[in-house]
């Protein structure tokens, strides 16, 4: 219960809707409550006693409550849907916002499939929570009492008598709802396993179909489903023995008046209207309870929704701005220094033991000056990319610092830092829309000119003017109507365009030939725009004219110097250089 409270402020600026809607169930009770007092006069002032105008007069008041009645039911369900639409839209507006605020290693713990269910099936099921509240769950305990009082004034002995049934009824609610909610919780992540599933296998589709591996996803996908599947079924199964147990308790009252309310007007104890109104009155306190077993079946299910979407909405990003955190007002010079700095991304610490992972980094100390261009050269997982990852601080160094002209980042605001990044991943993301939109994603105001000079830079002007539609061309989902190679160069434009202090190429160039790679670096040191460069590249002649080469070698750094000097000073250097260029790489570049 406490975490549907938690979520109470997104539905206060609803809180008009929400009165609007609670003061028409009300009335509605109110109506409701007056219809077997009405038939009770019917019976027993008009037919009993033969006066047709009682009856006819009693008849139209029926009318018209009816006729009222249905125009507060539309007015609820209109104000009990905007508020609970309202509601939901405001849960996936902050889950969206919370998400972005995460850094890589919260995204590393959160699986996207899981998001993507909190932020429709989960804010659905909260939707649905408020929407059945506003129409029943005013409406049924105001029926129960608003019965139960009339029912005594009735006949209070009858109504005694119909006590312990409504306790055992009232048990039964609360019985199932207390057992639903950690059902339900299961229920929903079946539903990420699934979803996860499902995302990755349409995000590999081409990997999937490349190793002909259909069967094993759709077995993989199978067993989710089924899983996913079964828990409902069973979760689902449970649920249903709740409302024929119910019917039992009201079709079991029903006798109990109808025989105990018999015998009292056998006796003159009770007249006949008094025994139907009495009977409506108790259909009328034991249909809430049906009610109250769709609401119960719907909170159970809001609650377990709640805390899963609470644990979105709780979780603190592993980086921060800290309270005095600097705002950048301009572009700076550009050179960074890294001190003994470790990193792991388990968040352990950064010793070497025998009970604990090796670190990603150990012990990186490393200039590099304003305008260098600094290469970043090792093999595979020897630490390339996350050292990249951690100079603009979308994680956090583990111990030790990196200086920004002369500033620990960790002391700068997070935008302010970004904004100094150009960042070229390694995985080339492109969004639905235009080419030009794509090129100018991190800066929409620039001019045309602008987009121009860096897709000439990228080399990639030659090729967009032949598309279709030239920089207007659709880019389709994930850039799928381009080649790798095309992608990459926009990409590389779109990081140039913000004309950003530091340039961080990740192994930007990997499927683009040699000569369109050595195009665009001669096209970066013929402009007048001179970033500080960091090039994370896997091919040699990549980095030969680079300023600076940092080989990496297990987390450390093994060597570093200009191509000449890690010739002579590092026998790793010359074997990367001979397996991949050989004795004649020298001449030719």
């Amino acid at each position: 219960m406490k975490q549907l409270v938690k979520l109470f402020p997104f539905l206060r600026p609803y809180a008009r809707t929400s009165l609007a809607a609670i003061a028409m169930l009300t009335a509605l009770v109110f109506f409701d409550l007056a219809i077997p007092r009405l038939i009770q006069r019917i019976i027993d002032q008009g037919i009993g006693e033969k006066n047709p105008g009682i009856v006819l007069k009693t008849a139209f008041i029926m009318l018209g409550i009816s006729l009222l009645s249905a125009l507060l039911t539309v007015g609820n369900n209109y104000f009990s849907v905007l508020t609970g639409e309202g509601v939901a839209f405001r849960l996936r507006e902050a889950l969206f916002a919370k998400i972005q605020t995460f850094s890589f290693a919260n995204l590393d713990e959160q699986k996207t499939g899981q998001l993507m269910v909190r932020m429709t099936s989960d804010a659905g099921a909260l939707q649905r929570v408020v929407l059945i509240t506003l129409r029943i769950g005013t409406r049924a305990p105001l029926l129960m009492i608003g019965s139960l009082s009339l029912m005594i004034i009735t006949n209070p002995a009858l109504a005694l008598t119909m006590l312990p049934l409504l306790i055992i009824t009232s048990a039964i609610i609360i019985l199932f709802t207390v057992k639903m909610e950690p059902l339900f919780s299961i229920v929903q992540r079946q539903l990420d396993r699934l979803n996860t599933i499902l995302q990755e296998n349409i995000s590999g589709i081409r990997l999937v179909k490349s190793f002909v591996r259909a069967p094993y996803e759709e077995k993989r996908f199978e067993e989710a489903n089924e899983a996913y599947t079964n828990r409902s079924v069973r979760t689902l199964c449970i649920i249903s023995t709740m409302s024929p147990l119910l019917k039992l308790c009201i079709n079991t009252g029903i006798v109990v008046v109808v025989w105990a309310g018999g015998i009292r007007s056998v006796e003159g104890e009770m007249s006949v209207g008094e025994i139907v109104a009495f009977t409506n009155y108790l259909l009328t306190t034991l249909m809430p309870l049906i009610m109250l077993t769709v609401l119960s079946n719907v909170w159970a299910g809001g609650i377990a929704s709640a805390k899963r979407i609470g644990e979105v909405l709780n979780t603190v990003p592993a980086v921060g701005d800290a309270p005095d955190a600097l705002r950048l007002t301009g572009p700076l010079a550009g050179k960074l220094v890294l001190e003994d700095v470790w990193f792991c991304y388990n968040g352990q610490e950064t010793e070497l033991d025998a009970h604990k992972t090796a670190p990603a980094l150990a012990g990186i100390n490393l200039i590099i000056e304003v305008g260098q261009k600094v290469a970043i050269l090792g093999a595979t997982g020897s630490g390339k990319t996350t050292l990249a990852n951690l100079l603009p601080r979308l994680y956090d160094v583990s111990s030790g610092r990196i200086m920004l002209d002369g500033t620990d980042i960790r002391k700068i605001r997070q935008d302010s830092l970004l904004a100094q990044f150009g960042i070229v991943p390694q995985e080339t993301i492109l969004f639905s829309g235009t080419v030009r939109d794509n090129i100018r994603y991190g800066n929409p105001q620039v001019n045309d000119e602008e987009v121009e000079r860096a897709a000439r830079i990228a080399q990639a002007h030659d090729f967009i003017l032949n598309l279709p539609a030239g920089y207007d061309t659709h880019v389709e989902e994930r850039g799928v109507n381009l080649s790798g190679g095309q992608k990459q160069r926009l990409a590389i434009a779109r990081a140039l365009l913000i004309r950003p202090a530091i340039l961080i190429l990740d192994d930007s160039t990997s499927s683009v030939d040699v000569e369109t790679e050595a195009k665009i670096h001669a096209a970066l040191e013929s402009s007048d725009y001179r970033p500080t460069t960091i090039i994370i590249a896997q091919r040699i002649s990549t980095v030969l004219k680079a300023d600076k080469i940092v080989l990496l070698d297990q987390g450390c750094i093994a060597a570093e110097g200009t191509h000449a000097e890690l010739l002579q000073a590092s026998a790793i250097y010359r074997e990367i250089y001979q397996s991949q260029l050989g004795n004649g790489g020298e001449n030719e570049f």
